[in-house]
C-alpha cells in the first residue's frame, strides 16, 4: 500500500504540502524530544498512576503535580474517524482527502491524529493501529498511525 503522506498523483515532485508545525512548550518538550528518536512517550501521574494526554502540569484526575514521562507501546484502536475532503487550512489542501481520527492508545489515553498507510475511506472505528512517523523540518517526528495487523492466537499453542 502506498502512504498518502508520502506521495500523491495530484502533486508533482517538490510540491509536497507543508504541514503546520506543532508548537513546543516547556510542558510538551519531553514529548517532542522523544519523537526526535521516534519514541512515543506519555506523561504519567505518579500519584494516581494514570497516563495523561495532553501534556499538562497537573493531573486532571487527582490534581497531583508529580508527572513523569514513560514509554508508550504505540498501539491502539480507532475510536472515531472522519475523512477531510476540504481542509480549512489551505496549506493542507494537497493532503486531501485524509483521515482524522481519535485513537485510543493501549495505555488508556485518546490521541488526535491522522491515519495513513491506507485509503482514508478504509479507516473505520475499531481498526487496530500502530504509530508511524513523519519528519518535521526541525528534526522532530510527528506521530501518525497506520493500520496494524492483528494476529490470531497460535493454534499450535491452544489447548483443547
Amino acid at each position: 500500500m502506498s502512504d498518502p503522506t508520502q506521495s500523491s498523483d495530484r502533486r508533482g515532485p517538490g510540491d509536497a504540502p507543508q504541514r503546520m508545525e506543532p508548537p513546543t512548550t516547556d510542558v510538551s518538550a519531553p514529548f517532542w524530544a522523544a519523537t526526535r528518536e521516534q519514541r512515543l512517550e506519555l506523561p504519567w501521574c505518579t500519584k494516581c498512576e494514570e497516563p495523561i494526554w495532553c501534556p499538562r502540569e497537573v493531573c486532571p484526575g487527582c490534581l497531583g503535580t508529580s508527572i513523569e514521562w514513560r514509554p508508550a507501546a504505540g498501539t491502539g484502536t480507532v475510536y472515531a474517524v472522519t475523512v477531510d475532503h476540504k481542509p480549512q487550512n489551505p496549506g493542507m489542501a494537497g493532503w486531501a482527502p485524509y483521515a482524522v481520527a481519535l485513537v485510543d492508545l493501549d495505555e488508556g489515553v485518546r490521541f488526535l491524529t491522522n491515519v495513513v498507510g491506507c485509503p482514508p475511506d478504509d479507516v473505520v472505528v475499531g481498526m487496530p493501529v500502530e504509530v508511524t512517523w513523519e519528519a518535521l523540518p526541525d528534526g522532530r517526528q510527528l506521530p501518525l498511525f497506520r493500520p496494524r495487523e492483528v494476529r490470531a492466537p497460535d493454534a499450535a499453542g491452544a489447548r483443547g
